[in-house]
């Protein structure tokens, strides 16, 4: 009933390969349709739907092509701005990255960080890639068989690496690099999770020719 539609207003969901669901004759209109289920005035939907194609990378001039004469990943940008443009006050998306090139990865979760940013929203990503959950993520849970088997910050998380790889994850690739370079005496005074920390703690030591 009403408290259902209500809810639904407040979460907002992003299935995996969401390009699929697209079916307005326009990019305009797709992004426009939920807005306009909300019960929202023209000028309020033009408006979101300008905004959050923005936000997601879309230029003005697609919003009057057809959304299936767009790339995959424009198609993509569509769709999660379809559901951003309702505000959603929890964003919900499942393998928001899967099948894009690097770039278009990095493109994707600099808009959902933009949204969650800008909307002070709570944003959930189910993904299976920990290099993405390391970097974009402040806590992480792990499910497993329908089970949560741990949740915490990044730092807790992958400090047990035995229980991702139970629960069918991998670590990081940098960390495995990380551990490999430690147990032939390069010590780098903290858990690498990211590339960017593994940067940061081995340049000092490339400059200043140490192996320690």
């Amino acid at each position: 009933g009403k408290k259902m539609q209500d809810l639904n207003f407040k979460v907002g969901l992003v299935m995996q390969y969401p390009e699929y669901q697209l079916f307005e004759e326009t990019v305009a209109l797709d992004i426009a349709y939920g807005p306009r289920n909300m019960g929202l005035d023209d000028e309020t939907i033009n408006e979101r739907v300008k905004h959050f194609a923005s936000i997601v990378g879309l230029p003005e001039e697609v919003l009057d092509r057809s959304p299936f004469e767009l790339s995959g990943g424009q198609k993509r940008r569509v769709a999660i701005a379809g559901i951003m443009a309702m505000k959603p006050d929890i964003l919900v998306l499942d393998e928001p990255a899967a099948g894009l090139d690097p770039e278009g990865r990095n493109s994707i979760f600099n808009a959902i960080d933009e949204y969650r940013r800008t909307e002070n929203a709570t944003v959930i990503i189910v993904s299976h890639s920990m290099e993405d959950m390391a970097v974009r993520c402040d806590k992480i849970a792990v499910l497993s068989k329908g089970k949560l088997l741990t949740v915490g910050d990044v730092d807790e998380v992958f400090s047990s690496p035995s229980l991702l790889l139970d629960a069918g994850l991998d670590v990081p690739e940098i960390t495995m690099v990380a551990s490999l370079l430690e147990k032939k005496g390069v010590s780098f005074g903290k858990p690498i999770y990211r590339v960017d920390d593994a940067v940061s703690a081995l340049l000092p030591k490339l400059k200043g020719g140490e192996t320690r």
